[in-house]
């Protein structure tokens, strides 16, 4: 029997978690073109696999979400185990996984924070970590094991700055989404944080420690292979701008409105990218 039809499936699988990417992070997207196109589809897996765990626990209100969530989880882990699966996303993750060796604990803690946005509205200082480590630091970790290519030296090297710079993006995607977290589901991520007395104090303590996040990582990223830190110097540069909006705005206007970055900055970034590391 031909293999060809499975062959094919695998690359469907992979466009059609390039097109989850596309749909969902037109910022992500142009970090991915970046990296050399040998990791683009790993990666599109990995953002294909968060992004549909996300939906479920953010947008499908109208449906029991324990319960697709439930599933979701026995659906990943068969994949992974049997390594092959109906759902295309899971199938082409399921490939990255067991391709690049991604520890099945990273899985785990990913899930588990996942899980937690459909029981907690908010969180203590253990929980606050917990659930930073596994809706963020986890995710960069899979792509590190994915960027270093089986070198578990590099890898156990760049652990801890790929894990502030997951940690940095998460806060900053708190503070950015901080109307929305709490009008739209009822959360409050940040530790002894009331959003009806958001206070400047408060504010400016979350961005010092974000900016301590970001100083941790900086290094790790000049420290990944070529091929892959053009990419994820963008996403860095790109936050760290969404930092600064963020810090010179009052903590009133935080509530108001999502902060965004505009295209054409955006796009500004990216080519101060490649003048950076010389790709035209």
């Amino acid at each position: 029997m031909s293999t060809q039809p499975y062959i094919e499936y695998n690359q469907l699988t992979f466009e059609l978690s390039k097109i989850v990417t596309t749909r969902y992070s037109t910022s992500f997207t142009r970090g991915i073109k970046t990296l050399h196109k040998r990791f683009h589809y790993p990666i599109y897996a990995i953002y294909g696999f968060v992004r549909l765990a996300d939906e479920i626990v953010d947008t499908f209100h109208d449906h029991d979400k324990l319960k697709l969530f439930e599933d979701f989880k026995i659906q990943t882990y068969a994949a992974l185990d049997q390594r092959i699966s109906t759902n295309p996303i899971l199938h082409a993750f399921q490939l990255v996984v067991n391709e690049y060796k991604i520890p099945l604990e990273l899985t785990d803690a990913f899930l588990y924070s996942m899980e937690l946005d459909l029981t907690k509205k908010s969180y203590d200082d253990e929980f606050y970590k917990k659930y930073i480590y596994g809706s963020a630091e986890v995710v960069g970790l899979m792509c590190l094991k994915v960027f270093c290519e089986g070198d578990e030296n590099k890898y156990q090297k760049l652990i801890k700055p790929a894990r502030s710079l997951g940690a940095a993006f998460q806060k900053v995607n708190f503070l950015r989404d901080l109307k929305s977290d709490y009008q739209e589901r009822g959360r409050v991520y940040f530790p002894g944080i009331d959003f009806d007395n958001f206070t400047e104090s408060g504010k400016k303590a979350i961005e010092q420690d974000i900016q301590k996040d970001f100083d941790a990582a900086l290094p790790g990223i000049m420290g990944l292979p070529k091929d892959v830190r053009p990419g994820v110097y963008t996403a860095y540069i790109y936050y760290k701008q969404l930092l600064k909006k963020i810090e010179h705005l009052p903590s009133s206007k935080i509530k108001e409105s999502r902060i965004r970055v505009p295209d054409l900055q955006k796009i500004f970034l990216l080519l101060r990218t490649y003048a950076k590391f010389g790709i035209w």
